[in-house]
């Protein structure tokens, strides 16, 4: 086998890998709970179809064998808690029984600040990923930043993600866009911005874009006046420590969080 075929091979595997991981992640089970709309049918057996909501005790009622709590446990776990009762009961020799979520009312998140309508949200369908979320808010403002933040908890710990909607819509990354669980918190910070002022046309605070050069930052204020100097501009710029340092960038340095740009006039 030359190089280049066992390069291709070793691609081909990788992205049979890849697959399989997003197919079982999007395998993950919704957990039941109060609120819940389930359907439940048992193979060859119509007689005991039922389409019901779960109660706030977790429970639902169900044909021949009575209450049934299914609030905390998985489809599959449901599944197999009916057809237990079924068959310990003697009603069903060997039930085979789906459960099926029509509407999930039990999972809620909360999505916070520069969306249209912030708020707690149910999440209605299994596995929904956080833009879906955000565009059920309204979506983002447009003074809201590209980067959200995901706190929640995962594999009971402490979990927080930051979720590039640029990268995942442009780009096509799904695999960015997680899926959101019960108590999520969802939070749109305001966008970064910068200031300017001096001798430009139009002085002010303006939206920091990404890979913004000073040049493409002074041409959101307009420019610099007739007085105004490129050699005259002065970035004020806070380190790490908040002390502030002031610098002479060139047009085609880039532009940072915060940054203030002052034009000074022209002496001549």
């Amino acid at each position: 086998m030359s190089i280049r075929q066992f390069l291709r091979f070793g691609l081909a595997v990788l992205a049979l890998l890849s697959c399989a991981f997003v197919q079982a992640q999007d395998k993950a089970e919704h957990i039941l709970g109060s609120g819940d709309v389930i359907r439940i049918t048992v193979y060859q057996n119509p007689d005991l179809t039922l389409e019901t909501q779960i109660s706030e005790l977790g429970q639902i009622t169900f044909p021949l064998i009575g209450t049934v709590t299914l609030g905390g446990a998985s489809i599959t776990g449901a599944q197999e808690k009916v057809a237990k009762q079924l068959r310990d009961g003697g009603f069903v020799l060997k039930p085979q029984v789906n459960v099926m979520v029509v509407q999930i009312r039990s999972s809620q998140i909360s999505i916070l600040g520069q969306v249209s309508k912030p708020g707690r949200y149910p999440i209605v369908t299994v596995n929904s990923r956080v833009s879906e979320m955000i565009a059920a808010a309204g979506g983002v403002l447009p003074g809201g930043a590209d980067v959200v933040t995901v706190v929640g908890t995962r594999d009971s710990k402490p979990a927080k993600y930051a979720i590039d909607l640029p990268a995942i819509m442009q780009a096509g990354k799904r695999e960015l866009d997680i899926t959101v669980a019960n108590g999520d918190i969802i939070y749109v910070d305001r966008a970064p911005s910068l200031y300017i002022y001096g001798e430009v046309q139009k002085p002010g605070v303006f939206r920091l874009e990404r890979g913004m050069t000073v040049l493409q930052a002074l041409a959101q204020g307009g420019g610099l006046t007739a007085r105004g100097t490129e050699r005259g501009i002065r970035v004020h710029r806070r380190n790490a420590s908040g002390e502030v340092n002031v610098m002479q960038l060139k047009m085609t340095d880039l532009v940072q969080p915060d940054d203030v740009i002052y034009v000074r006039e022209s002496v001549f």
